[in-house]
């Protein structure tokens, strides 16, 4: 049932509602505010924080540098501290910054992202990132949050045995990062501000923060640690693939915060990594914010990696060095002191940290209010649009993965009894996954599907690891007298999670055992629902006649169970897609989790990562998912070609084909010598050739010219999520950028774009809805 919040606790709670720079705030503490300069708001956001800085001694500084900052009780600067989560809701995790209690109870807990992702709906992205600041800046008012939240999670999901793969958006580059951007203008983005030309003092309604920064997707695998593994990466793979989604965060999100991970990077800790930090997100990409580590990272660097068997004082000073502005840690506290002492780095490089941290806290109204939020409070947690939302979240993710002979959705007419087992059925905590705070309230999908029927409840096993098969004959039973059976089976975060990946791609111990002998003893429809973030070789129920249906739903959220009984009655039509592929068991078998190479590997007999380098068989390919209604598509208004006149400062470049395939004379151009200007306008008109309503992902992917070696088979380049009447044609624009669309990484990292006949493909790669862009220079 649903916590409460009372009405009746009202703004003598709102303990925050104060800020640093308040006039009788200074006069309570026998200050003359008039004599800060960092309160002058006269005065630019850096003027204001460089007069803060300068007036500081060395120990007072090197106190705010950690996650807990200290404070400086005589300049009137409280105590602040940085670490809060916010990855899919308001989260408790963190130092205490954030916390539940009689006051705030719980906050909406929105469906994990790898579930978000599916739904493939940028407006749902960002709608969602708004609401969770909204609760955010509410609980802030009330002393229970903080306004630095380090969300979202965009790594890669490379390797499918990854144990994070649940916070993550998917496997593609391209999604991650347009999920990435939106999240983040919804945490961040205060309306009437977005397009504000100077940065710098571009209001927040929180910070968010991009992790973990880079090629991070290693937590625990067969004793090899995050802590000690060193990311072998090429050129090639770091731009294309894991730097992207980073670099689309920074540049298209402004976002105000990257976190650099644990691992290294070609023998280099990240966070001691200048061309990482300083070279890259805040000189290239014009980073607008700090730079923090992943929590404890530079122990990590001495205890675990022994980087140059550094002394504390040592790696305090190539981190700053580095650019890391922010130590989610005591180590920049403790030994930075000693370390300007020592000559290993310059105060400078303290001020400059300082200074980064906080412009950010005065873009935040920490000194000076957000009056546009004062208002927020109890109010504005778990409201009934929020957890609609959540809900909706959920319902739009949801993966429909089989329908055989359109057995969904059920009719509740036919429908009176329904017998739900198996070790989720009563899922509750598993739904909302990691980072998460305390939710509302639980809608268990014994919940749910109680308001279409009468809910027979059978766990099947005793959990998710489903030891033994004491538990199955009770499930059988059910099954026999129920009118239809929702079978709920899956992983949790005993299985995948931070610090744990998988061996495996396989339900846990007798999990398919109890699926094939409840389908058989079923009287009649027998669905299976997988809660899972990482795919699940799941052929066995794909071939079995007894199953009708098979639903994919996440790590749903709180309201999860409401979701997947509204999409199995038909309260809404499914158009979730797979944000990664699920492969067979054996793929795990063929090469190892530590190999980041993404291009299949001839020489190791590896083969390739991701839909995009991947050519061998799938249990569900990446993109997938049904519907309870047909679509079709027609593409009008294409530009079939473009000719691109090179000056003599525009030169040729090379780009390896596969032997015995035509070379043309001008294989491509680096993207950076050309404008880049051009792009490929065209229309698709979405038909909904059913008799139900629904909606559509509209999936635009770019095939490179045939012959190019090391090419993608296929790349993601757009989509968009359209709703279609029955019987109805709904209309969507494509406007996509020529270099970012079709160009192509080389091996040594450039950019091209190559010449030769592109096929922009809509949907499967079917042959159904396709055409060709010649690109000539």
């Amino acid at each position: 049932t649903a916590r409460t919040l009372k009405s009746s606790e009202t703004s003598s709670t709102n303990v925050n509602v104060t800020y640093v720079c308040d006039p009788s705030r200074f006069a309570d503490l026998g200050l003359d505010i008039k004599q800060y300069g960092f309160c002058d708001k006269s005065l630019s956001f850096d003027a204001r924080a460089k007069d803060l800085v300068d007036r500081m001694t060395l120990e007072e500084k090197v106190q705010q540098l950690g996650d807990t900052a200290y404070g400086v009780s005589r300049l009137g600067l409280p105590m602040y501290k940085w670490w809060s989560e916010a990855l899919h809701g308001v989260s408790n995790v963190g130092q205490g910054a954030t916390f539940f209690d009689n006051v705030v109870p719980g906050a909406t807990s929105f469906p994990t992202p790898i579930l978000l992702a599916a739904a493939f709906n940028e407006s749902l992205w960002k709608i969602t990132g708004q609401a969770v600041s909204t609760e955010a800046r509410a609980m802030y008012n009330l002393g229970h949050s903080g306004l630095t939240f380090w969300s979202p999670n965009i790594n890669v999901v490379r390797d499918p045995r990854w144990g994070r793969a649940l916070e993550t958006p998917g496997e593609d580059p391209f999604t991650v990062g347009r999920y990435a951007v939106n999240y983040v203008r919804g945490l961040q983005d205060v309306e009437g501000t977005e397009n504000v030309t100077d940065l710098n003092s571009r209001p927040l309604k929180v910070a968010a923060c991009c992790k973990h920064y880079a090629a991070y997707d290693v937590d625990n695998w067969q004793g090899i640690e995050r802590y000690n593994f060193d990311a072998r990466v090429t050129e090639q793979d770091m731009k294309e693939t894991f730097l992207r989604p980073f670099e689309m965060c920074v540049k298209d999100g402004d976002v105000t915060s990257v976190m650099c991970s644990y691992n290294k990077v070609n023998g280099i800790p990240t966070c001691a990594d200048r061309k990482l930090l300083k070279d890259t997100v805040r000189g290239e990409w014009n980073l607008h914010g700090y730079i923090v580590s992943d929590c404890d990272s530079i122990e990590v660097m001495i205890d675990h990696q022994h980087w140059l068997n550094d002394q504390p004082e040592d790696a305090v000073a190539q981190a700053l060095k580095a650019g890391l502005d922010l130590d989610c840690g005591i180590y920049y506290t403790n030994f930075t002191s000693n370390s300007v002492m020592q000559g290993k780095v310059g105060e400078s490089a303290v001020d400059t940290a300082l200074k980064n941290l906080y412009v950010v806290l005065m873009r935040l109204g920490f000194f000076y209010g957000s009056s546009q939020f004062k208002s927020l409070g109890q109010t504005d947690i778990c409201t009934d649009q929020h957890i609609e939302l959540a809900t909706e979240g959920a319902r739009q993710g949801i993966v429909l993965l089989k329908n055989e002979n359109e057995t969904l959705p059920l009719n509740s007419d036919n429908v009176k009894s329904i017998a739900v087992v198996g070790p989720h059925a009563n899922a509750t905590t598993v739904m909302i996954g990691n980072y998460a705070g305390i939710p509302c309230r639980y809608t268990s999908p014994i919940d749910g599907f109680s308001a279409f029927g009468n809910v027979t409840y059978e766990m099947g096993c005793g959990d998710v690891a489903c030891k033994n098969e004491s538990l199955i004959w009770a499930a059988e039973e059910a099954a026999k007298q129920a009118d239809a059976t929702v079978i709920v089976v899956g992983l949790d975060l005993s299985v995948e999670a931070e610090s744990l990946d998988r061996d495996n791609l396989l339900l846990p111990g007798y999990q398919t055992q109890l699926i094939n002998q409840v389908a058989a003893a079923s009287k009649n429809h027998a669905i299976l629902v997988v809660l899972s973030a990482g795919g699940v070789d799941i052929s066995f129920a794909k071939q079995n006649p007894n199953i009708k249906a098979i639903l994919w739903a996440g790590y749903p959220g709180e309201e999860g169970g409401q979701a997947i009984a509204d999409v199995v009655f038909g309260h809404y039509n499914p158009g979730g897609r797979l944000p990664l592929t699920w492969f067979q068991a054996d793929y795990v078998d063929k090469l190892p989790m530590t190999s980041m190479t993404l291009r299949p590997d001839e020489s190791l007999g590896y083969p390739g990562r991701t839909y995009k380098f991947y050519t061998g068989p799938t249990v569900y390919p990446f993109g997938y998912g049904l519907s309870y209604t047909k679509f079709t598509y027609d593409i009008t208004a294409s530009q079939r070609s473009l000719t691109i006149q090179l000056d003599r400062l525009q030169h040729c470049r090379d780009i390896d084909y596969t032997e015995g395939t035509f070379k043309p004379p001008c294989p491509a151009v680096l993207t950076d010598d050309l404008k880049c200007e051009d792009n490929i306008n065209f229309e698709v008109q979405v038909h909904n050739a059913g008799k139900r309503d629904g909606s559509d992902v509209v999936m635009v992917y770019g095939i490179p010219p045939e012959g190019l070696a090391g090419a993608p088979n296929k790349q993601l380049i757009g989509f968009q999520r359209v709703s279609v009447a029955a019987g109805g044609t709904g209309k969507v624009q494509f406007a996509l950028n020529v270099c970012k669309s079709l160009g192509i990484f080389d091996y040594s990292g450039y950019l091209l774009l190559p010449t030769g006949m592109h096929r922009i493909v809509v949907g499967d790669d079917d042959g159904s809805a396709w055409f060709p862009v010649q690109i000539d220079f």
